[in-house]
């Protein structure tokens, strides 16, 4: 049976917070007669996370719970949380209460009856420290300049999808703070954003690192080739070894025509052989560089080609299915 909503909340380390959400929730969906799944997915917390999570799926069949064997990201859990999910809309937040359930409707509205691809959730106001706030505007302009996507959180975990995006992109590393450029690649353009509230966190500390950005950045660079270049590397590849390789012929016919002139024309002889000139290594280089670039752009294309399975991960218990 399809559902309206599945809600899908990555956790690590939060089992305080679980009992409150899961009240909170089922509140705000039943008051609007939602049929819907909450699917938690606990990414290898240390404390009783996943007791709490089994515990619920005991009490409330509509909810589900996934543990992994260890923790690899809010990505992992997110894609294992995209492939589990049964409801037209699909909608993700934090487990931290730091994303309030009652923006669940607006979404699902703005996705069902306004026909978005995808919401994703600004939050305005935000109660976290300079620290965070900071590069965290800094990574949105970036990816806003390079995705041409407007919108100004890109990170936000409160975001819907209707479910054909969910099911057709592929989130790993740590791509889920730009699913909106993945979500653009892959065809689904009709993204917008609401205004949501940002609560204080109430249990807990934050997982948030200085290195997330670092690896963000790196990310972005990552999507924005793949996007433009999955499925034709040698454009990028062939494109610069032309570029390359005639600069190197270039270099070769200067180094040739000097050696010509001064032998038949001018009867100057160089001041310095061939092999000594600096021009000359710059014209191997230039060739050698030109022709590696067009065998990578073969081997790319060749590999573009294949069909790679989507990565999965271990999960070792399971609860509610």
């Amino acid at each position: 049976m399809s559902l309206d909503i599945s809600l899908i909340i990555p956790a690590k380390d939060e089992a305080e917070s679980l009992p409150e959400l899961h009240q909170w929730i089922s509140r705000v969906l039943t008051a609007h007669g939602f049929s819907y799944e909450i699917i938690f997915i606990d990414d290898g917390s240390s404390d009783r996370t996943w007791p709490v999570m089994r515990e619920l799926a005991g009490l409330d069949e509509r909810v589900k719970a996934i543990r992994f064997n260890r923790n690899y990201g809010k990505s992992a859990a997110l894609s294992t949380g995209f492939r589990e999910a049964q409801g037209h809309v699909v909608i993700t937040m934090d487990a931290d209460l730091q994303d309030s359930p009652d923006e669940i409707p607006a979404l699902y509205k703005m996705v069902r009856q306004e026909n978005w691809h995808l919401v994703s959730g600004w939050k305005k106001k935000r109660h976290d420290p300079i620290s965070k706030t900071l590069p965290s505007k800094f990574f949105n302009s970036i990816t806003r300049r390079i995705s041409g996507i407007k919108l100004h959180d890109f990170n936000c975990g409160l975001k819907a999808y209707d479910v054909s995006v969910v099911k057709h992109i592929s989130v790993y590393g740590e791509m889920h703070r730009y699913i909106p450029v993945l979500a653009k690649w892959a065809g689904f353009t009709r993204i917008t954003e609401k205004v949501v509230e940002h609560r204080e966190r109430k249990y807990g500390h934050s997982k948030f690192g200085w290195e997330r950005f670092v690896r963000g950045f790196l990310d972005l660079l990552t999507i924005t080739f793949v996007g433009r270049f999955a499925q034709r590397p040698m454009h990028f590849f062939g494109a610069w070894g032309i570029v390359s390789f005639l600069l190197g012929f270039a270099f070769t016919v200067k180094i040739l025509w000097d050696k010509v002139d001064s032998v038949f024309f001018s009867k100057v002889p160089l001041k310095r052989d061939v092999t000594e000139q600096p021009i000359f290594y710059l014209a191997l280089v230039a060739l050698v560089v030109g022709v590696q670039l067009f065998l990578t752009g073969f081997v790319a294309e060749l590999i573009a080609r294949q069909n790679i399975s989507k990565k999965t991960y271990l999960v070792i218990e399971r609860a509610g299915f």
